[in-house]
């Protein structure tokens, strides 16, 4: 059986109504657009008047927190008929929705930001178009550009990696894959995992410049800018939402950071075990001095490089978790 082939679509200017263009007959109809809506990341203000305009007309807006959108709605005075539409109920609810798209149009918004980037969007957006459907964004607030943009790092181009992985391996590889990439970096990070996280990239990129943007538009933003070292050293307990920036890599310099489990070797040739640093660290550590204070004080004894010796007092710090 051979498959229908969705005819080619061509949006008039009113774009309320879609032309169908088939052959040489051309038809007017009444088509539901899925318009992917870009909602405020934090402070309500930076929401368009586009998309408010479009909030106020659609018949049906599928969120992916209906509590995120009941607030941005009332603080418009806008009444919606709201639909749940997340990651778990997804496979139901696309149906529906298209249903509704038969009907009028849909606007799809995420928690924050724009749908259909590292969200289930996604997967409405590839549907709605398999059906036929015109979609069409309202772009807006993006978490992505603004830390981008308040970062100090280059910004010609940059790689986007979305959330890192939950599984300390699977984020390790990634992060691996990573190493010889020029473009600055851009991910996403829960603060449970930041320290983590933030370690991993030491270990395996070496203390490159970043930039940790937290809770970005909100009451308690807070743009960091330094090492990552200096930012674990800064963020012991996180709290809120993490945007990464992180320097791609730096010219003159190839691939990963090396492996700690190697000899010490200083410029000027004198060396060290790594059990012998971790054994001075664990000492100093358990007299209750701190990691500044600790790290200078074998690096400068051993003639190490900073960086190295650091790397190991957060394995140690892991270790004891």
């Amino acid at each position: 059986m051979t498959r229908a082939v969705s005819p080619p679509v061509i949006l008039s200017a009113d774009h309320a109504r879609l032309t169908i263009v088939l052959g040489s007959r051309f038809y007017n109809q009444p088509v539901g657009i899925l318009y992917l809506v870009a909602t405020p990341i934090g402070n309500l203000e930076d929401v368009t008047l586009r998309a408010l305009r479009i909030l106020r007309e659609v018949s049906l807006v599928a969120a992916e927190d209906t509590r995120t959108a009941r607030k941005l709605l009332s603080h418009y005075g806008i009444k919606a008929r709201l639909t749940s539409y997340t990651d778990h109920n997804k496979r139901t609810r696309i149906p529906a929705v298209l249903a509704a798209l038969g009907r009028g149009d849909v606007a799809l918004v995420s928690e924050a930001g724009m749908p259909g980037v590292s969200d289930p969007g996604h997967d409405l957006v590839v549907a709605a178009s398999e059906a036929g459907f015109p979609v069409v964004p309202v772009p807006g607030p993006s978490a992505v550009t603004a830390a981008l943009a308040v970062s100090g790092l280059p910004t010609r181009q940059f790689t986007y990696v979305g959330f890192l992985p939950r599984r300390a391996g699977e984020r390790r590889r990634l992060l691996q894959s990573l190493a010889a990439e020029p473009r600055t970096i851009v991910a996403f990070e829960s603060p449970h995992r930041l320290e983590r996280t933030l370690a991993d990239m030491l270990s395996v990129l070496g203390d490159r410049r970043l930039a940790v943007c937290r809770e970005l538009t909100k009451a308690f933003e807070e743009v960091f800018r330094g090492t990552v070292s200096e930012a674990i050293e800064r963020f012991r307990q996180p709290r809120g939402e993490f945007t990464l920036v992180v320097e791609g890599l730096p010219a003159g310099r190839h691939g990963a950071a090396t492996d700690v489990g190697a000899t010490f070797r200083s410029p000027a040739g004198r060396g060290a075990e790594p059990d012998t640093v971790r054994r001075e660290l664990q000492r100093l550590r358990d007299e209750g001095q701190g990691a500044r204070q600790a790290v200078a004080e074998v690096a400068r004894r051993y003639g190490l490089p900073h960086r190295r010796v650091y790397r190991l007092w957060l394995d140690l710090r892991q270790s004891r978790r």
